[in-house]
């Protein structure tokens, strides 16, 4: 029930059953013009021949010339398809276009009767002649008679048979019967040929204009060589489509540029926040001792000079520290916050390990630390060597503050484990020692986090080495982390390797 109310609304059957339909309403107009109108066209045209004869016969009796008039009599009646009879004063006949003389003439007598007793439909009545339409119950035929007299005193009859007009409008119904049948076969056809060219353009452009109120501009209507209004209209919707996805392609790199902008300014702001908290968190301490300190020399606590000298190197040494906090917090803030450009280049990992090393040598020997690397083979990698030295540092740093000895030994290992598939290399830097609690493991990559909070100032350290590891690592959207083994701990990180 649906499809067919689906299919009712359809432009295309519309204008086949509209089509249809004025066929149809012609072929019946047809019929009823037939029935009604081309029958009393029919009697009026007779009806007219009927006068114009009864003046040609009255004026070939009344003519001085030679006329012969039976010739042509004969030849009106023939043309005609007329029964002529014309009598004298005496009712003799003078003349008959109907050669059987006695049996026309008794037939002419019934109808003269007929006339001179009204019956029958009179169709028209002049001073001299009379028309009627009757029906001779005999033969059962209708005939429409003209009765008049002529100047010269005769008589004339004319009738002609109308009841062949009457089966030629039937065969002329049943005709057009057939022709209806026939008319609307042909018709549904060639509609729905005309139709479907009509539509098929109209459908085609109602798909676009639905694809592009879902913002898809990517079909286009096909151009043809016809001037007409559909293709017209097709130019006119290419031309619409065109300039809405430009429009739509404008506003949408506005929108993002907008969206950019919105980030940014948030980012600022929350980066200008988390430095203030920061900041202020971890200044208070050395403020304190500046300012106690800075106190103490004013109101000459310690008259000595080596006192005094004392003062001035833990505020200078506190001022120190800030100024170092400050420059990390800002350079950890552009890190996380992607304000700080990276100055990706082709270089050895396994060189930049051994520079680390080097500069480590000193504090691992103080502390009695045996390093385990034996790497010699070349790995080139593609990142930043700047930061990446900061990263291998800080966990080279990290494992220096927390290696403790295990069976004897203080052992920190270096070691690179290359995976062509992935195109990366994994480098994990192990320290024997205390495990990091399970709970623990993720908070150690937060700002200002220590796992151990009783260690001094001095070798405590500032808390963002492995918040640089992770800012460092979200630029470059690889992997890092850290491993509890079995006798002490292990952190990596990954590398995209330059191929």
């Amino acid at each position: 029930m649906n499809k067919i109310r689906n299919a009712l609304k359809s432009v295309r059957v519309k204008l086949f059953i509209t089509l249809s339909l004025v066929i149809l309403l012609i072929i019946i107009f047809l019929i009823l013009v037939n029935n009604f109108v081309f029958g009393q066209f029919y009697l009026y045209s007779k009806t007219k021949a009927l006068r114009s004869v009864y003046k040609v016969v009255n004026n070939y009796y009344n003519s001085m010339q030679d006329v012969d008039i039976e010739y042509q009599l004969e030849r009106i009646a023939i043309k005609n398809n007329f029964d002529i009879v014309v009598k004298n004063e005496q009712n003799v006949n003078v003349y008959t276009s109907n050669r059987d003389f006695f049996s026309t003439l008794g037939q002419m007598n019934e109808l003269s009767s007929r006339f001179y007793t009204d019956e029958g439909k009179v169709i028209e009545k002049g001073n001299t002649f009379t028309i009627k339409k009757m029906k001779d119950n005999k033969i059962g035929v209708t005939f429409v008679v003209l009765s008049a007299k002529l100047d010269n005193g005769y008589l004339l009859y004319i009738r002609i048979p109308i009841t062949t007009i009457e089966e030629s409008v039937k065969i002329s119904n049943n005709f057009l019967y057939l022709m209806a049948g026939i008319t609307i076969l042909i018709a549904a056809v060639i509609v729905s040929y005309v139709s479907r060219k009509f539509t098929d353009p109209i459908l085609e452009l109602n798909d676009i204009a639905k694809n592009m109120s879902h913002l898809d501009f990517s079909h286009k209507y096909k151009i043809t060589n016809a001037d007409d209004e559909i293709n017209n209209l097709g130019k006119s919707i290419n031309i619409m489509s065109d300039k809405l996805e430009k429009t739509i392609k404008q506003l949408r790199n506005t929108n993002i540029e907008l969206e950019k902008d919105i980030e940014e300014k948030s980012k600022i702001d929350e980066m200008r926040k988390s430095f203030i908290s920061d900041v202020s968190h971890e200044l208070k301490t050395p403020i304190a001792l500046i300012q106690g300190y800075s106190e103490g020399l004013l109101e000459n606590v310690n008259s000595d000079k080596e006192s005094r000298r004392f003062y001035a190197e833990v505020i200078l040494d506190e001022t120190n520290k800030m100024d170092k906090l400050v420059k990390q917090l800002l350079e950890l803030m552009k890190l996380e916050y992607g304000k700080r450009e990276f100055n990706d280049t082709k270089f050895n990992i396994v060189e930049l390990e051994k520079e680390v090393i080097r500069k480590s040598k000193v504090i691992l020997e103080e502390e009695k630390i045996e390093i385990k690397f034996n790497q010699t083979e070349e790995i080139n990698v593609y990142a930043d060597d700047f930061y990446i030295e900061q990263v291998i540092t800080n966990y080279i740093t990290n494992a220096i503050k927390h290696v403790k000895e295990v069976n004897g030994q203080k052992i920190i290992k270096i070691e690179n484990i290359v995976n062509i598939d992935k195109n990366k290399v994994r480098i994990k830097i192990f320290n024997t020692g205390d495990k990091i609690k399970e709970e623990n493991i993720a908070r150690i990559w937060n700002r200002f986090y220590k796992v151990d909070e009783s260690r001094n100032r001095e070798n405590g350290g500032t808390g963002i080495g492995l918040s640089f590891v992770k800012a460092i690592m979200s630029n470059y959207e690889n992997n890092y982390g850290v491993v509890n083994k079995e006798n002490g701990v292990e952190f990596y990180f990954e590398l995209d390797l330059k191929i």
